[in-house]
């Protein structure tokens, strides 16, 4: 039965490997990490391919391979290059600002200038600093970070994967998006305000 869903291993790279690119390269946003990932995902998916349970799509369960390929990645990546000055989140005490989001969820305070986040990402060195600040972020947040913010996963499956309630999910995120806030700050616009003065 496994055989007659997942299909032929052989096939995988043709009927699969156009959407399984288009996704990786929409969240690496790197032509040649897009291919590395698929590649990976297509040798675990080999290796895995007996404990398959048939509860979802080849397609499916090839994507899901591939996003935890690309989280892995984002980590490996994040670890390259150690941060300048370290980032002491872990203690998420120290994170009382309850007063910097609006009841929408908006900031209250006006946010530093940060540029043209988009322009920043094509060029890759905003990726590199998130990656550096989300390395600095206890792992369990850093993985919520992940899950919901570049793989899109929705509320009810992050909290089955992280055995947490939605409460604690938004409370935990709340946290992270303060302490990338906090090191993006700090790493990235302080760089950056400071090298436009001189």
């Amino acid at each position: 039965m496994t055989d007659s869903i997942l299909g032929s291993p052989e096939t995988w790279l043709d009927e699969h490997g156009a959407a399984l690119y288009k996704y990786a390269l929409v969240h690496t946003r790197d032509q040649h990490k897009a291919e590395e990932a698929v590649q990976e995902t297509l040798l675990a998916a080999l290796q895995a391919r007996d404990r398959f349970s048939g509860g979802a799509s080849a397609r499916t369960w090839l994507i899901g391979i591939l996003k935890h390929k690309i989280i892995d990645m984002f980590r490996h990546d994040a670890r390259e290059v150690q941060l300048d000055e370290a980032d002491d989140l872990a203690d998420a005490d120290e994170m009382q600002d309850s007063d910097n989001f609006a009841s929408d969820g908006r900031w209250q305070h006006k946010l530093s200038d940060w540029g043209n986040p988009q322009e920043l990402l094509e060029r890759g060195q905003f990726m590199i600093i998130l990656q550096r600040c989300m390395d600095a972020l206890p792992p369990r947040l850093a993985r919520l970070f992940l899950l919901r913010e570049v793989m899109e996963e929705n509320t009810e499956d992050i909290c089955q994967e992280l055995a947490i309630t939605p409460t604690n999910l938004w409370t935990m995120l709340y946290r992270t998006r303060l302490g990338l806030r906090r090191c993006l700050d700090r790493n990235w616009v302080g760089n950056a305000m400071q090298a436009a003065q001189r």
